[in-house]
């Protein structure tokens, strides 16, 4: 009896362990492109998606893009996806995600890498700064500027109201007419 309790004992905590597994959540992977995200066209780009686990499937996609989705079975850590001859309409975000042997569900989607495919013309090719990068310094520029103009407008107000202070005529003082016109001026109301 005592063996028969140990083998159900020994069975319930297997099959437990196996449920825990499959309700836990995957780790979030990791995507990088090499050499760099900013490309030429026609040009080669690596995009490797990191995961936490071995012996996995991953699958990378592109962001507004439902129909475009590679797959690949890795034994390592990380996948790599080779894109050859990158045309701009390869230019958008790129995502990740993965699966184990023992999960059948897949992982969440990594963030995503914007890649970006340059003409190459105008000599700057690849170290071109993206249009979001000329709209930020755009902005910080007009930032910098009214803040500067707000300061200076500042200073001149403060300025002016301390100039225009000092031209009041000073209160008159208590003289000795005043005082004979006050007591004047009482004495014929009380009249």
């Amino acid at each position: 009896m005592d063996i028969d309790f140990i083998y159900l004992l020994c069975l319930g905590l297997c099959l437990c362990y196996g449920d825990e597994e499959e309700n836990e959540e995957l780790p979030i992977p990791s995507i990088s492109a090499w050499p760099s995200s900013v490309v030429r066209c026609k040009s080669n780009v690596t995009l490797r998606c990191w995961t936490h686990f071995q012996n996995v499937t991953v699958t990378l996609g592109k962001l507004h893009n439902s129909g475009y989705q590679q797959e690949l079975r890795s034994a390592a850590k990380e996948a790599e996806f080779h894109l050859t001859h990158v045309q701009p309409e390869d230019a958008g975000g790129y995502f990740c995600a993965y699966r184990t042997a023992a999960s059948h569900r897949w992982s969440a989607r990594s963030q995503h890498l914007q890649l970006v495919v340059t003409d190459g013309v105008g000599g700057g090719g690849g170290n071109s700064p993206r249009p979001s990068n000329n709209k930020r310094i755009i902005l910080t520029t007009f930032s910098c500027l009214c803040i500067s103009l707000l300061f200076v407008s500042i200073y001149l107000i403060y300025r002016c109201t301390q100039q225009g202070s000092s031209h009041e005529e000073p209160p008159k003082s208590d003289t000795e007419s005043d005082h004979v016109c006050k007591y004047e001026h009482e004495a014929s109301c009380a009249e």
